[in-house]
């Protein structure tokens, strides 16, 4: 069920309840988004479930003591040639190194490094790209030595102009 989010309030709140994961892990969150509303069409549920197994990947995975950035930025013309594309960047250090490529670790039951013992499937990057498909979206993942770094883009909904009273 495709709405229209405010992306920005909606990755706050999102995120938000990964402090105390996060505080446990030794990670220190930065957020960055534009002072002005940005609206997605996304499933709300979608949406949150995406964004769900990323942070929960980066509490596990991360390396302890190191920050963790989450962006959300509008970019000029979207891939139609109409409106503005919308994204939210995700990046952090692993904690293991990160001995597979992109394409791997989007498959389903896979793990960045086959001698992790942790708990897991391996299903939450493959259900979250799928999730983002399904929605309309894009999900990109880089891998470079130990940077970890996902990419979900959005077309942006323009902001709705209340209609001016002529009286």
């Amino acid at each position: 069920h495709l709405e229209k989010l405010e992306a920005g309030v909606s990755v706050v709140q999102i995120v938000g309840e990964f402090e105390d994961k996060l505080n446990a892990a030794d990670l220190t969150l930065l957020i960055q988004k534009p002072e002005t509303p940005v609206y997605v069409m996304a499933d709300g549920r979608h949406f949150w479930r995406v964004i769900d197994n990323l942070m929960k990947n980066i509490c596990k995975y991360a390396q302890p003591g190191t920050r963790v950035y989450v962006d959300l930025r509008e970019n000029g013309v979207g891939k139609d040639g109409e409106g503005k594309d919308a994204e939210v960047i995700f990046r952090n250090t692993s904690r293991y190194p990160l001995n597979i490529s992109s394409e791997e670790l989007m498959e389903r039951f896979v793990r960045g490094d086959e001698s992790r013992n942790t708990e897991g499937s391996g299903l939450g990057i493959s259900i979250a790209k799928s999730l983002m498909e399904l929605m309309g979206g894009s999900f990109m993942l880089y891998v470079d030595g130990d940077l970890f770094k996902v990419v979900l883009g959005f077309a942006q909904m323009e902001e709705e102009k209340e209609p001016l009273d002529e009286d």
